[in-house]
């Protein structure tokens, strides 16, 4: 792409009229008085009267926790959504059913909540499949409501025809997708139904269950009212036998502890951990802040994003083996770098035994299936006062090298990250997110966080799309700022700008826009490929957001970047900052995502003679 002409910014004019609310160019929803909901036919108080299997299944969900359901509203699931008319579960009406799932996950994240998604037949249920699909490999808390097509309607061409007939059998029961479901053939179903759920939701890992309610069964009779289950599950602790075989195996010599997602709601004890035997630690990219990246004994991210240190760490220090926490040690966390593996391999702690021995094949692994708050707080426990205790590393994670702001465009992705770290990661209590693509390398690689939590980005599944709409349901299920990094792929993608100006979600998408799709670009190039349709007309995304209500600044130049990030933090409703990104800077993983793609090839072809693809 050529270089780009600088052109005048638009963000002085954005500033002003942030700074005057009478202008009417800049009318939004924070401006404006709540708009009064219409009395629907069917979401009268005629529905609330009647006990309905769609209404308690409303109500038994309530006392569940659920607080939030986020839906597409159709002809299918009417009476679903009427039922939670006059419930303390808020229903926040998306524009895509992506959209809405990816969105429910994302809430369920920041709040520990289960969160609903409500989509209707055909379409509306295959539409939100991707963003389940998200849900169930990230580990989410959602409960996916469903209409279908009620049996004496089925093949006979009903609209949107919905049942087992005219979809995948696997969309109805336990499996891949789903950790359970179940297609409803009467209200008599719920009390099991809402057992299994009560108790599902107690899983660490996760759940994400599907509901399929024809239309007839929504407005049967329900059973009995106030069903819900009181169900406990106990947490046990891991066998003493297997703590105090870790103990012995990591009193031998040196190690180094690896964090994944999974050990998230584990840092105090992975602090104290490091105190009392001075190992260090590095982090997958989703669990950064999980132990604090400033720490001296903090070593780097795994994987996409990935710092030279962890390596270095490995190969200098000598570590015999790695204590590893809550991660499969997949190819985002670790991109299977042969350089990571110890001679004595790993101590794996997980949920399911099928996480361990998965990443690097013929390495050494003892697998100890437990929670990992639980399995650290027994070892620390039984861990004796004299246990040996590491000299200093001396191999720490340097802080992001400074870049001075330039006055000139385009905006150079190390500048653009250098003060999302100073506005919204120091300056704030805001949740960033890292969209797929070269947004969440960039994030991995340069951003701090001091603790979990504040940081999210996807693993293995990677959907573009994903935080785009996620963003909203997090800042609405906190009614607190939420910030995503994306790329303009992705925001022209599946976006719900739209849905936060409706509900004044405090979200901000700030747009590294290049006109082009530039992960896949320079990942081509890296391969030797010539770019095959990577770019795009340019969009302006400010003027976009605006369009819908939303405050849309322009960021052309490095220096108006605080500015319109701290305009961005200030604001009370949704904000889009679309920033013109340089084209010549290759983020970070480049050079080992295409040695990862070049090793698994060759894995699957031994005996393939001839140069590297």
């Amino acid at each position: 792409m050529g270089k780009e002409a600088d052109s005048p910014s638009v963000l002085p004019s954005a500033l002003e009229r942030a700074a005057n609310p009478c202008d009417p160019q800049h009318e939004t929803l924070d401006d404006q008085d709540a708009v009064e909901p219409r009395e629907i036919a069917g979401w009268g108080a005629a529905i609330h009267e009647t006990n309905t299997c769609a209404r308690t299944l409303a109500r038994s969900l309530e006392q569940l926790g659920v607080r939030e359901a986020f839906v597409v509203v159709g002809g299918g699931i009417a009476h679903l959504a009427a039922g939670f008319q006059g419930t303390n579960v808020r229903l926040r009406h998306f524009r895509h059913e992506a959209g809405a799932a990816f969105a429910a996950h994302e809430a369920s994240v920041a709040t520990g909540r289960p969160v609903v998604v409500c989509v209707t037949t055909g379409p509306g249920l295959y539409n939100a499949l991707t963003g389940l699909a998200a849900a169930r490999a990230d580990g989410g808390h959602v409960l996916v409501l469903s209409g279908a097509t009620a049996p004496a309607l089925r093949g006979r061409g009903a609209v949107q025809e919905t049942g087992p007939d005219t979809l995948p059998t696997e969309l109805f029961v336990a499996g891949p997708l789903f950790h359970w479901a179940r297609l409803f053939a009467s209200a008599a179903e719920l009390p099991t139904a809402l057992t299994q759920i009560a108790t599902g939701l107690q899983r660490p890992g996760g759940f994400l269950a599907h509901l399929a309610l024809p239309t007839n069964v929504q407005c049967e009779p329900a059973p009995v009212e106030g069903i819900v289950p009181r169900v406990e599950v106990a947490n046990a602790a891991p066998w003493v036998d297997a703590v105090d075989t870790v103990l012995s195996l990591l009193g031998q010599g040196r190690w180094g502890l690896w964090a994944g997602y999974g050990a998230t709601r584990a840092s105090t004890e992975i602090a104290e951990l490091v105190r009392r035997t001075g190992c260090g630690v590095v982090c997958t990219p989703r669990a950064k802040g999980v132990f604090s990246e400033r720490d001296p004994h903090f070593v780097g991210v795994s994987g996409a994003g990935a710092h030279e240190t962890v390596e270095r760490y490995v190969r200098e220090f000598a570590i015999r083996r790695w204590l590893v926490l809550g991660t499969r040690l997949g190819e985002v966390s670790s991109f299977f770098a042969p350089g990571l593996v110890p001679p004595e391999g790993f101590v794996q702690v997980d949920l399911t035994a099928d996480a361990f021995g998965t990443a690097f094949l013929g390495a050494p692994v003892v697998g100890v299936v437990s929670e990992v708050g639980r399995f650290l707080e027994s070892l620390l426990d039984r861990m004796p006062e004299d246990f040996r205790r590491q000299s200093p590393h001396g191999i720490s994670l340097p802080p992001a090298p400074s870049v001075e702001l330039r006055d000139a465009g385009p905006v150079r992705a190390r500048a653009l990250f250098q003060e999302v770290q100073r506005v919204f990661v120091d300056g704030s209590d805001a949740t960033v997110m890292a969209e797929s693509g070269n947004s969440f390398a960039w994030a991995n690689h340069l951003l701090r966080f001091d603790r979990p939590g504040r940081y999210r980005t996807s693993a293995a599944f990677g959907s573009m799309g994903h935080f785009v709409t996620g963003v909203v349901g997090a800042a609405i299920a906190r009614n607190a700022k939420a910030v995503v990094l994306t790329g303009d792929g992705a925001m022209l993608m599946n976006n719900e700008v739209n849905t936060a100006v409706q509900y004044r979600a405090p979200a901000v998408w700030i747009v590294l826009n290049d006109a082009r799709f530039g992960l896949t670009e320079d990942g081509l190039e890296a391969l030797g490929i010539a770019p095959i349709e990577t770019q795009m007309p340019r969009t302006d995304f400010a003027r976009f957001a605006e369009s819908q209500g939303a405050l849309g600044v322009s960021v052309r130049r490095e220096r108006e970047l605080g500015p319109a990030f701290a305009l961005a933090l200030s604001h009370r409703g949704p904000v889009v900052v679309d920033v013109h990104i340089a084209c010549d800077e290759v983020v970070p993983l480049l050079a080992q995502r295409v040695a990862s793609i070049r090793g698994v090839a060759k894995q699957a072809t031994p005996n393939a003679k001839g140069g590297d693809a």
